[in-house]
């Protein structure tokens, strides 16, 4: 069929023309508006899952949701950065974020002083004059300026939120990939977060993260599990995975008929990104207005090629011998999560000296922790993958220590 009417959408992020099986997380949100409108608090929430399972699609949705209720967004994805980064990227955005709530010319007191908050706060990182927002703002003294993290970020938070309250509306931090915070910027913002509660403020973070969010959540601050809600995404039913393979080809004109979308949950699990690269590829060899299951068998190895060179290669190829090693035999253990004394067996190693591997592969967000003792893939149906890509295991020879004599 015509490439050019494909309706399927297999990019990082890329809001499909169907969104289903996420109505529980877009009310909540509603409601978490709503409530802070009226004065009221709310748990905010940090949406968890693997990888390609929507996620940031979701986030695009509360956007949307945010804007329509004039709500300020500030649209942001964790990084690994250093505090002073992480200073200097949220001043910027939270003075950016006063911009959206009014312009310069008519800010009013409290928007002057919160945009004088947000310079003294990035100046705290930047004291050599980086920062370059605002310069005719002067830094407020004595507030977000005592070189402490928390206490800093409390008065932002607590300085931005006064302001729009002003204003009758809200600022929403919508946190793509929490998990690359390191503990004392999460526990910042949740302490932040915390104190505008207190206040009754209308400003709120909503975040999206692999799985581990609630843990490293609870870590940063024992308080966490109390100020966020942490719903799991997953798979999509075989009904809403039906209809979001369905649908937009029946908006082209096109029909699955039954046997083919049976035969496309089998494929995908009700994977979400999955079904939009099956789509896609079956899109592509399809010729007549009714796909078949025998259009989904001629899909396959196209779809197979593309994830393996896109989706998964990706992630392999950030590897080093040993962690993929690691990865591989996890694979040969089967998909569900392995107990690090199993994966380092496997290796013919023990469990001590495979940790920093395992380590470094959850650093990464190639795995995670489900439970104590246990390691899980954070993509999809990477088990299959490792199996295709490494057929035979090969783990790296130790490196023999050296002693003093050698040196």
């Amino acid at each position: 069929m015509d490439p050019r009417t494909n309706p399927y959408t297999p990019n990082a992020g890329a809001e499909p023309e169907v969104v289903v099986g996420r109505e529980d997380q877009l009310e909540s949100f509603d409601v978490l508006l709503a409530r802070l409108e009226r004065g009221r608090t709310e748990q905010s929430m940090i949406v968890t899952g693997l990888r390609g399972v929507g996620k940031t699609v979701l986030l695009q949705q509360f956007l949307q949701k945010a804007r329509e209720n004039k709500w300020t967004v500030m649209d942001m994805e964790a990084e690994k950065n250093d505090t002073s980064a992480f200073r200097r990227d949220l001043g910027s955005r939270f003075y950016s974020a006063l911009l959206q709530l009014s312009p310069k010319a008519r800010w009013s007191e409290r928007a002057k002083h919160a945009a004088s908050v947000a310079k003294s706060f990035s100046l705290t990182a930047s004291p050599e004059g980086l920062v370059t927002f605002g310069l005719d703002i002067a830094p407020a003294e004595g507030v977000a300026d005592n070189g402490n993290l928390t206490q800093d970020l409390v008065d932002l938070f607590v300085a931005v939120g006064t302001a729009a309250r002003e204003k009758e509306t809200g600022v929403v931090i919508l946190l793509d990939e929490v998990q690359f915070l390191d503990k004392e910027q999460l526990g910042a913002m949740i302490t932040a977060l915390h104190k505008t509660v207190q206040y009754k403020l209308p400003i709120t973070m909503v975040g999206a993260g692999l799985p581990q969010i609630a843990e490293l959540a609870g870590d940063a601050k024992s308080y966490a599990e109390r100020l966020f809600k942490f719903p799991r995404i997953g798979n999509l039913s075989k009904t809403d995975a039906a209809a979001a393979l369905s649908e937009p080809a029946r908006s082209e004109g096109v029909l699955f008929n039954d046997d083919a979308l049976e035969h496309a949950f089998e494929i995908t699990e009700g994977y979400p990104y999955f079904i939009q690269e099956l789509g896609y590829a079956v899109w592509t060899i399809a010729d007549g207005g009714v796909i078949t299951r025998q259009d989904i068998d001629d899909a396959i190895v196209g779809y197979t090629a593309k994830l393996d060179q896109s989706f998964f290669q990706v992630r392999l190829d950030r590897c080093t011998e040993l962690q993929r090693a690691y990865l591989r035999a996890m694979a040969d253990l089967g998909p569900h999560p392995q107990k690090a004394n199993d994966v380092a067996e496997r290796m013919g190693r023990t469990s001590q000296n495979q940790a920093p591997t395992r380590a470094e592969l959850i650093s990464m967000g190639l795995l995670y922790t489900p439970e104590h003792g246990y390691a899980a893939y954070t993509v999809p149906q990477f088990d299959q993958y490792m199996l295709r890509a490494i057929p035979r295991l090969a783990v790296p020879e130790k490196r023999k220590r050296r002693t003093q004599r050698d040196q």
